[in-house]
């Protein structure tokens, strides 16, 4: 009997991504072994591709940290699941609760260990969480990483309330899930993006106010406007170069920037007069811990969010997967059907 995976070369591109078919691997006293049903992409996923994301070796490795399935086979030491139980992946699978340190956050899945592009997973049990019945399989397995960094951004490292005011950049997954949280949450969301009709989907998600920083290329401007000039909470800060400086100079004094993302590039212009002057902090989010990832599985049920996908790709469609988040088309996630039952 055997199971398909993928493998990815970092730094091959993705014309590296190739099927394989292996053995699965019987549980250990304290592992279960998973069914995939859905995995989910991220803009780390392409970096992994690429080489440049920050933990990425040389050897092949199966890709993704983000996957909802069901547990089908538990080891004689396992107390936290049962067969039969609906669970996703923690993208780091050691860091389960308390600051991050380089042992929590070692095994991150997907680049310093192999990931969740398979038919089925065996890890420890702590590696995963229980998911409610309100969320199916494909939205599911968008939590792990790109909600969870929103979560983490505003709720345990930049500590919002309801009323504060936050602006998202873009309209790819971490700022759709930002946006679905800051509806929920009553925080007042700004979202950016250079497409009108990304921009239009955004204000019916619940967005208070849209920027086409294209057509507005001094976007800070605009939302100072919006603020009568104090300024956001919080920017989510995934661009990089081009728009940290702008970042800073829109957020209120005593506010943060949480850094969680480089899309166009690090580097650029950074005047670190614009934090000590207004008081600001720069916050860098790496994802979060397990204990955030279950709360956010419980907000998420209780205000009956359902994460936004763009696009559902067949197992054997990886490599399309990877392209279309790649164009940066998509507004939300996008998503690997692996199984349906």
């Amino acid at each position: 009997m055997t199971m398909r995976i993928y493998k990815i070369h970092p730094g091959r591109g993705i014309d590296s991504l190739e099927l394989h078919n292996v053995r699965p691997r019987t549980p250990g006293a304290d592992e279960v072994r998973v069914r995939v049903r859905a995995a989910s992409l991220n803009y780390r996923d392409l970096m992994v591709a690429k080489g440049t994301y920050l933990v990425s070796g040389d050897q092949a490795v199966v890709p993704m940290s983000d996957a909802s399935g069901e547990v089908v086979e538990v080891g004689s030491a396992v107390t936290r699941f049962k067969t039969g139980d609906r669970v996703i992946t923690s993208f780091f699978p050691n860091w389960i609760d308390g600051e991050p340190t380089p042992e929590k956050t070692a095994g991150a899945l997907g680049a310093g260990a192999d990931g969740v592009l398979a038919e089925e997973l065996v890890l420890n049990e702590r590696a995963f969480v229980r998911i409610p019945n309100g969320l199916d399989d494909v939205e599911a397995s968008t939590l792990t990483c790109a909600g969870l960094t929103a979560w983490n951004s505003f709720f345990q490292s930049a500590h919002l309330r309801p009323g504060d005011s936050v602006l998202l950049l873009g309209t790819g997954g971490v700022s759709i899930w930002a946006l679905q949280l800051a509806k929920a949450a009553g925080l007042r969301s700004i979202i950016t993006s250079s497409n009108d009709a990304k921009l239009s989907r955004a204000s019916a998600l619940g967005a208070d106010a849209t920027i086409n920083y294209r057509s507005n290329p001094e976007w800070q401007d605009e939302v100072l406007r919006l603020t009568d000039g104090r300024g956001v909470d919080l920017v989510m800060e995934v661009g990089g170069a081009g728009t940290f400086a702008r970042s800073v100079s829109c957020t209120r004094m005593g506010g943060s920037v949480a850094v969680i993302g480089g899309v166009s590039g690090f580097g650029g212009e950074f005047r670190p007069f614009d934090l000590i002057g207004g008081a600001r902090k720069m916050i860098g989010i790496f994802v979060g811990n397990r204990t955030g990832l279950e709360q956010l599985v419980r907000f998420t049920d209780l205000a009956g969010i359902h994460p936004v996908v763009d696009r559902v790709f067949a197992f054997d469609e990886a490599r399309e997967a990877y392209a279309h988040l790649e164009s940066g088309q998509h507004f939300g996630k996008v998503v690997i059907r692996v199984a349906d039952h």
